[in-house]
């Protein structure tokens, strides 16, 4: 896998490109840190920024444009009702400038569900996408990223969703990651196809037939922090964490604590730019919910570069009928 897109590269796609909305009251360390970190990226990125949120809390924005939101969507209020509530919050706010071409994408490390509501009722679902999904970058030590999805967005799913997952998993991380063909294999519970349950044996079967994607078979949670796949698709990130951690602790001898200590960097979330939004009819940055300034500058960078590159557009095209 390549690197993440750098600092310069960032630049060159910003030219020309309207600002990253980003969610300044979302997140257990908003307004501050949020803030801080989207005035760093506009700094050392090159990247316009526009804050959303309320004046008054924000504060010194550092000569960026804020788009005022008097509402608030707090981290353990009901996703839905708060979006149907709070017309007004920043989460809502910064989804329809992005709808309204006021803002090239958003990002927020506010509410996880709120976050994929507002994107999903004021921007819109792609036409042929059957059901977002929420694409999950897991660091893996000395490569590039493992892309996990859905991490959360759906409670149940079908095969046919599991498929779309894969088609979109793909195209993300071809253009996130610059792989020409992304290997996208399918969490169970073994490898050989006649493994796993009803679901996954469905999905197995659909894949093999040839989805547009370059399907490499089942795959257990040990190969999920391992360079033997690109796109690992699931079909809820519970499953897919307990296969993860069970495959991580597995691994380890005696003395793994102190082993894992050197990769600490590696494996820090900040530096990944958060989970994307896949399948809505917009750029949707979802940074984790402890977000300091280095993470919001990161997924900044990834949301700057996803919209200056048509993401939305190579989504669209990989989940049309092929």
């Amino acid at each position: 896998m390549g690197p993440p897109p750098s600092a310069t590269t960032v630049t060159k796609v910003a030219e020309g490109l309207k600002p990253v909305a980003v969610d300044a009251m979302g997140g257990d360390r908003a307004p501050g840190e949020i803030v801080a970190g989207a005035r760093q990226a506009a700094d050392e990125l090159g990247v316009p920024v526009v804050l959303v949120g309320q004046p008054e809390a924000i504060g010194d924005a550092g000569g960026l444009e804020v788009i005022p939101a008097s509402e608030v969507i707090g981290m353990a209020e009901d996703p839905a009702q708060g979006v149907r509530r709070k017309k007004d919050s920043s989460l809502v706010r910064a989804a329809e400038a992005v709808r309204d071409g006021r803002a090239s994408a958003m990002v927020s490390a506010g509410n996880t569900g709120a976050a994929m509501a507002a994107a999903l009722l004021r921007m819109g679902r792609l036409k042929g996408v059957q059901r977002p999904a929420i694409a999950t970058p897991i660091p893996v030590p000395g490569a590039g990223p493992t892309v996990l999805l859905d991490a959360g967005a759906n409670a149940e799913c079908t095969a046919q969703y599991l498929v779309q997952f894969a088609q979109m998993g793909s195209a993300f991380a071809s253009e996130r990651y610059g792989i020409a063909e992304p290997r996208v294999g399918l969490l169970s519970i073994g490898e050989e196809p006649s493994k796993g349950t009803a679901l996954v044996k469905e999905t197995h079967a659909l894949l093999a037939e040839g989805a547009g994607v370059r399907f490499v078979g089942n795959v257990e949670g040990r190969d999920i922090m391992s360079d033997a796949v690109d796109v690992v698709v699931t079909d809820g990130f519970e499953g897919g964490l307990r296969f993860l951690v069970g495959a991580v602790l597995a691994a380890l001898p005696p003395e793994g604590i102190e082993l894992l200590l050197p990769l600490a960097a590696e494996l820090d979330p900040d530096g990944t730019g958060g989970a994307m939004l896949l399948g809505v009819d917009g750029v949707c940055v979802i940074s984790h919910g402890s977000s300091g300034a280095r993470a919001i500058v990161s997924a900044v960078r990834v949301a700057a570069d996803l919209a200056g590159a048509g993401l939305v557009d190579r989504l669209r095209t990989a989940v049309s009928p092929q």
